[in-house]
C-alpha cells in the first residue's frame, strides 16, 4: 500500500488545532455536565414525585435518543433562538454538556445511594442539616467511588466530540474528513485521527488509574 506521509505532514497543524479543540470541548462539557448532573441527580432523588418527574424525563430523553440527533436539534433548532449565526463549536459544547449531564446524574445518584444510610443518620444526630450532611459526610465519600465512572464518561465525551463533524465544528475528525476530501485518500487521514484519539484516551486511562490508586488508599 502506498502510504503518503506528505498528507499527514501537510495537515499536521490542522490536526493539532483539532486536538486542542477536541480537548477544550471535552473539558468544558464535562465541567458543565458535572454541575448539571449533580443538580439533576439530586432532583431525581427527591421524595416528592412532582419534583422528581421532570428530572427523570430529562435523563430518559438524553439517554434514549442518539447524540447526533441532539447535536442537530441544538445547532439548528435551539441555538438560532438565541444567536443569529450559531457557532458550531458552542453548539457542540452545549449538546455534549446536556447529554453528559444525564449520565453524570445517574453516576451521582448511584454513588450517593452506595453510602450507608447510617452515615446520614449519624450526621443528623450530631445536629447537621441534610445539606450539611450531604456536603461534609456523604459527597466526599461518594466522590471517591465515582472516579472510575467519571473517567469513563470523560473518555466517551472525547470520542463523542467527533460527531461535531455533522455541524462542521472544526474538531479533530473534521480535519480528518477535510484531508480525505481533498486527496480522496482514506488510510492516511483516518488512521492518523484514530491514532490520536487512541493516544488521548489511553493517556486519560493511565491518569484515572493513578487517581484511583491514590484515593483508594486514603
Amino acid at each position: 500500500m502506498d502510504f503518503r506521509f506528505d498528507i499527514i505532514q501537510e495537515y499536521a497543524p490542522f490536526f493539532l488545532k483539532g486536538v486542542l479543540l477536541t480537548i477544550g470541548v471535552s473539558i468544558a462539557a464535562i465541567i458543565a455536565g458535572l454541575i448539571l448532573g449533580l443538580i439533576i441527580g439530586l432532583g431525581k432523588m427527591s421524595a416528592k414525585r412532582f419534583i422528581r418527574l421532570p428530572f427523570e424525563w430529562y435523563i430518559n430523553f438524553f439517554r434514549g435518543t442518539p447524540l447526533v440527533v441532539q447535536i442537530l436539534l441544538v445547532h439548528f433548532g435551539v441555538m438560532p433562538l438565541f444567536f443569529a449565526q450559531p457557532s458550531a463549536t458552542v453548539s457542540l459544547v452545549v449538546s455534549l454538556s446536556l447529554n453528559s449531564a444525564a449520565y453524570v446524574a445517574e453516576i451521582f445518584r448511584a454513588g450517593i445511594q452506595s453510602i450507608d444510610k447510617g452515615q446520614m443518620e449519624a450526621a443528623r444526630s450530631l445536629g447537621m442539616t441534610h445539606a450539611q450532611a450531604m456536603r461534609y459526610i456523604i459527597l466526599p465519600q461518594a466522590l471517591k467511588r465515582m472516579i472510575p465512572p467519571f473517567g469513563n464518561e470523560f473518555i466517551v465525551l472525547i470520542k463523542d466530540s467527533s460527531l461535531g463533524l455533522v455541524i462542521a465544528a472544526p474538531e479533530l475528525m473534521y480535519w480528518g474528513r477535510a484531508a480525505q476530501g481533498q486527496y480522496y485518500r482514506v488510510w492516511e487521514p483516518y488512521l492518523t485521527v484514530a491514532f490520536i484519539y487512541l493516544l488521548l484516551t489511553l493517556s486519560l486511562s493511565k491518569l484515572l488509574h493513578y487517581l484511583e490508586r491514590k484515593y483508594s488508599n486514603q
